[in-house]
């Protein structure tokens, strides 16, 4: 047995080493006889090597007449050698062992144009020696520039070929980084020892010349299409704004399209530069859609002013109208500031008015339901389906009517809003009205739903609405107030039918009558900025004798009118009242929606939130904790900030550790000190939570992080954070039923904690807000079944199957559009404010703030595509649709779209859907195929029909 093994070991200890002395023998045959071999394999690259020895010799002679031609010789045959595009070009192989040797030449001649030359060369050289001689191309490349007289210039880059410019680009980019880290960079090299000596002092030149010489590689690159590489060195150069004068017709949209991809990936101030960058390009070119579309996302009332008024073409004004009422920018910025005194130019011509006002939209939802054939209402049991539900039949399914009716009014409203002509609320008979079916501050919601089904349609909706102002019942009276509210939301009319009917009441004795009034004034002119209504609702934040809610929603609607305008005045007022408000009085729950309304004016302006916040800091109460939350994610709303998003991770990690600390400090004062603390503790990180999602929402990839967050969070996480992750991922996909959410959301609406599931259910709804998702609404119905005996879950399933079949599958809710590049700031707001009144589903929603269902309307839009001629009349055209694909620094034109189906305007897109026209007949005004785009007859067109007949 014991010989075996040794027997065993004993062969291969042999076989190693005789392997060993072969390998030991061949290096030196290799180094004689690999070049015999290679000289053998073809007579060319002998010639070529033996050239190249001979001219390198005549650089080391004494004969400085023999220099020109041998460097000029040099070069020509390094420029015209390379072979393929794999391999190394045959010259810089056979010179890069004489590298060394010619540096030290190169030091010992004087400086001359021969010297520049020989430079150039060596820069190239480089390339080969880039491991152990870092930036030595950049180097030499510089010095050649250096060298030569004034009067001759040096040799483009893009002579040598693309993969030297390109070696050229990485070295400008670490050289610049090196340089603006300054000196504390130089010292490091210097202690490594003799290797790296080299390293500080070689590279010659300021900032301005490697800045030049960036300029010479980025032509070069977009004349090859290498659009990214461009902008990437510009980036690394902080030199992006310049590229705008290297465009042309031909590169321009690429190099924009690149741009914009990028804008989401960078910090803070670049991602404006990038922004103001491409809106520059846009403008250049005239392309006048895309341009207004950055400015709208810049939020900047002069460059939206300018983009507007630049185009001289009436038609074209007519689509960037469009593009402003899809994002409801205020008409105000359009007009000239007060300062310049223009009469002529004050007034815009009516038929852009109403294209601004979004007059037109009710007409054309209303024709396009008829197209698309779902224009009649319909009916509770269309959308439940009971009938294939599994419930089990019996005596024990005994549920509170009165709250299935109160999910009947909802789900009435949503799925037929906009189309005026539901059974239950506008058909009804007089005194049939299913507002009567409801119970006290039921009767509010199903009186508000009128403004839901006649959404948008100003002219009818407000006779059918008037009949209820005059009920004895004070709750339907509130209804019909919040419903003029809800009518007019999105569309502006020259009546301001709301402001009109509405502003009386704000002072109204009675609380419902009040609060429907304020809030009907935010949801109207969400996002109008519009002063009046400042002088209007700002006295009830300030005044101490009102109550918390009513100081609370009055704040949330100032928040809705003036969504992204920062403004001051508001902003000093809910300061102070935070600061002089008792303690007892913060702590209502309503306190969240003063916070809410202080947050929206921030809606995407950024840095500019830091004064505010500071503010915030000096508040001793919790709600201060909330606010600067909800602040600082309203500010960073949809640009992915990673920091931001850290920041968030860290408030929900808080909990554990905090609370185990407390329990062990105090014994007898337990009790008291966990009810003080835990409550405010508890709410900060339901909002950090929603934070997440909110700086995530918008772009793809940050999306999907965050969805791992959420996992982590669900496990891990206190109850008050597992309640919030649900309404996260609502949030975050928005009328976006993707399977990977659904699932999930699925999941959680089993979950134990009925808080969890509840707001899982909701989420649901958000997901498929519009989308008749088959697949959701089977998932509904059975948690139907599933929750038959759990009033609360079953009120919910029974919303959010009103809301995945909302507009009867025609109206999504999703805050981005323009192939979800801008983001509309009344509808982060409505969403959020949805949303918050479920971070505490019990006291609002299940209670009797239902109506806040109704937020969501300043979210809710068509998703249709309809194509209008010049006069703005429908003109029916075929158009394909299919999923959006991401084309971006892709070679030559591929499409832009995959799957697609081929239809007859007007059609219906998904959030997720791009549309192209099928053929070149026509020529869109707008550069993205969504909502009213005007067409535009192709003159070429129909010669080539002829042709080809």
């Amino acid at each position: 047995m014991a010989e075996r093994p040794t027997a065993e070991i004993a062969v291969p200890s042999k076989d190693p080493k005789e392997k060993k002395k072969d390998e030991e023998k061949k290096p030196d045959s290799k180094t004689n006889g690999v070049k015999d071999e290679e000289e053998e394999l073809s007579e060319e690259d002998a010639q070529l090597k033996s050239e190249l020895e001979m001219l390198i010799e005549r650089l080391r002679e004494s004969n400085t007449d023999l220099y020109r031609p041998a460097l000029e010789t040099l070069r020509t045959l390094i420029r015209t050698s390379t072979s393929s595009m794999t391999s190394v070009p045959k010259p810089l192989k056979f010179l890069r062992p004489h590298y060394p040797g010619l540096q030290t030449l190169f030091d010992t001649w004087p400086a001359s144009e021969n010297k520049s030359l020989f430079a150039d060369i060596l820069s190239v050289l480089a390339m080969t020696y880039s491991d152990t001689e870092p930036r030595g191309t950049l180097r030499y490349r510089l010095l050649s520039a250096s060298l030569l007289p004034p009067a001759s210039k040096i040799s483009e880059p893009g002579s040598w070929g693309h993969e030297y410019v390109r070696h050229l680009a990485a070295e400008l980019g670490e050289e610049y980084t090196i340089r603006q880290e300054g000196e504390e960079a130089v010292p490091a090299p210097a202690a490594e020892g003799d290797a790296d000596k080299p390293k500080p002092a070689p590279v010659p030149g300021t900032i301005k010349d490697l800045r030049d010489l960036g300029l010479e590689c980025a032509t070069f690159f977009l004349g090859h299409n290498a659009e990214p590489d461009a902008v990437d060195l510009f980036v690394e150069l902080e030199i992006v704004d310049r590229i705008t004068d290297l465009v042309d017709a031909n590169t321009f949209s690429r190099v924009c399209a690149y741009m914009d991809r990028c804008v989401m990936l960078l910090p803070p101030p670049d991602d404006v530069t990038f922004l103001r960058t491409i809106h520059k390009i846009y403008l250049r070119f005239s392309k006048f859609p895309e341009a207004l579309s950055v400015a709208i996302r810049l939020n900047d009332p002069n460059l939206i002013r300018e983009d507007f008024n630049a185009s001289g073409n009436p038609v074209m004004k007519k689509q960037l109208a469009f593009l402003l009422a899809r994002a409801q920018i205020p008409i105000e910025w359009l007009r000239p500031p007060p300062s310049e005194d223009a009469d002529a130019e004050d007034e815009l011509p009516e038929d852009i008015i109403d294209c601004l006002s979004n007059v037109h939209l009710s007409r054309h939802f209303k024709e396009f339901g008829k197209e698309v054939g779902v224009e009649d209402p319909k009916s509770l049991e269309d959308v439940y389906k009971s009938h294939l539900e599994t419930t089990r039949s019996g005596p024990s399914a005994n549920v509170d009517s009165a709250r299935a009716n109160l999910a009947g009014t909802f789900v009435n409203a949503f799925v037929n809003a906009g189309f005026g002509n539901d059974k239950l609320m506008v058909a009804a008979e007089e005194g049939n009205s299913w507002v009567y079916k409801n119970k006290d501050h039921g009767m509010m919601s199903a009186a508000a739903s009128l403004g839901l089904g006649l959404l948008w349609d100003t002219d009818i909706g407000l006779s059918h609405i008037d009949k209820y102002t005059y009920s004895p019942e004070e709750w339907i009276k509130a209804g019909a107030f919040f419903a003029t509210g809800l009518l007019n939301a999105g569309v502006r009319t020259e009546a301001d039918a709301a402001l009109a009917l509405l502003s009386e009441h704000v002072e109204n004795k009675s609380v419902p009558l009040k609060i429907a009034a304020i809030m009907g004034l935010g949801v109207a002119y969400a996002g109008s900025h519009r002063e009046d209504l400042l002088s209007l609702l700002l006295p009830a934040v300030a005044d101490d004798g009102v109550s918390m809610e009513i100081a609370s929603l009055s704040a949330l609607a100032l928040g809705f009118v003036f969504v992204g305008s920062g403004n001051g005045e508001i902003t000093s007022t809910i300061l102070q009242t935070l600061m002089e408000r008792e303690d007892h009085v913060l702590d209502e729950k309503c306190g969240r929606f003063m916070a809410l309304g202080l947050a929206l004016l921030y809606v995407g302006l950024q840095d500019a939130s830091d004064a505010t916040l500071e503010t915030l800091k000096a508040i001793p109460h919790p709600i201060s904790r909330q606010t600067q939350i909800l602040v600082e994610v309203c500010s960073f709303v949809a640009t992915g900030n990673v920091l931001r998003v850290q920041k968030l991770l860290h408030l929900c990690g808080e909990h554990l550790d905090a609370l185990k600390e407390k329990e062990a400090e105090s014994t007898e004062g337990k009790k008291e000190e966990k009810k003080e603390e835990k409550k405010p503790d508890d709410t900060f990180q339901s909002f950090a939570v929603l934070g997440i999602a909110m700086i995530a929402m918008g772009e793809d990839i940050g999306a999907e992080m965050s969805m791992r967050q959420f996992n982590h969070l669900m496990h891990y996480g206190d109850p008050i954070i597992r309640k919030s992750v649900p309404l996260a991922l609502g949030l975050i996909s928005a009328s976006n039923p993707q399977l990977p959410v659904l699932d999930t959301l699925s999941k959680y609406s089993h979950d134990n904690d009925l808080a969890v599931a509840l707001n899982a259910i909701f989420a649901m709804g958000l997901v498929g807000a519009g989308t008749n998702n088959a697949r959701l609404a089977q998932m509904l119905r059975q948690l139907a079944g599933y929750y038959y005996k759990e009033p609360d879950c079953l009120f919910m399933v029974r919303i959010a199957q009103g809301l995945v079949h909302m507009g009867k599958g025609t109206i999504g809710i999703n805050p981005f559009f323009s192939d979800r590049n801008i983001m509309s700031r009344p509808a982060i707001a409505g969403l959020l404010a949805t949303i918050m009144a479920f971070t505490d589903a019990k006291a609002f929603v299940l209670d009797k703030y239902h109506w806040m269902l109704y937020f969501l309307v300043t979210a809710m839009y068509p998703r249709f595509l309809i194509t209008l001629d010049e006069n703005l009349e429908s003109k029916p055209v075929t158009v394909r649709v299919g999923q959006a694909v991401d084309v971006v620094g892709q070679a030559g034109k591929p499409r832009t779209i995959s799957g697609f189906q081929t239809h007859q305007t007007p059609v219906r897109l998904g959030t997720t859907e791009r549309a192209e026209l099928a053929t070149e007949e026509f020529i869109p005004y707008a550069h993205v195929l969504e909502g009213f785009v005007i067409l535009q007859k192709n003159p070429g067109w129909e010669k080539e029909d002829t042709m080809q007949l």
